[in-house]
């Protein structure tokens, strides 16, 4: 992954008005990649939608950090079920 594709996570905390804490629990939870060059962390530019999402349940509707992994964990699953749905209709539309 390149430089360019990162964002420092002290930029992050500048721009949208956010705890470094609140970016490192999203990364222990797993609802975000932080990576580590040379001491610094960085989060990668194709993650920063997901980020600003979570922030925005988070500090707009004040929910905690469970509430967006369970948020997180069903929206996957919706995901996961519209994909497995569009297959079968696929498939049906092989059998018409």
């Amino acid at each position: 992954m390149n430089l360019e594709d990162l964002i420092p996570t002290e930029e992050i905390c500048t721009r949208y008005k956010v705890e470094q804490t609140f970016i490192s629990s999203l990364s222990q939870s797993g609802l975000i990649r932080i990576v580590t060059v040379e001491k610094s962390e960085y989060v990668p530019s194709d993650e920063i939608a997901e980020f600003e999402k979570l922030r925005r349940l988070h500090y707009e509707l004040d929910i905690n950090l469970e509430g967006l992994e369970a948020i997180q964990h069903l929206l996957t699953q919706l995901e996961e079920l519209q994909n497995q749905n569009r297959k079968l209709k696929n498939r049906l539309g092989l059998y018409e």
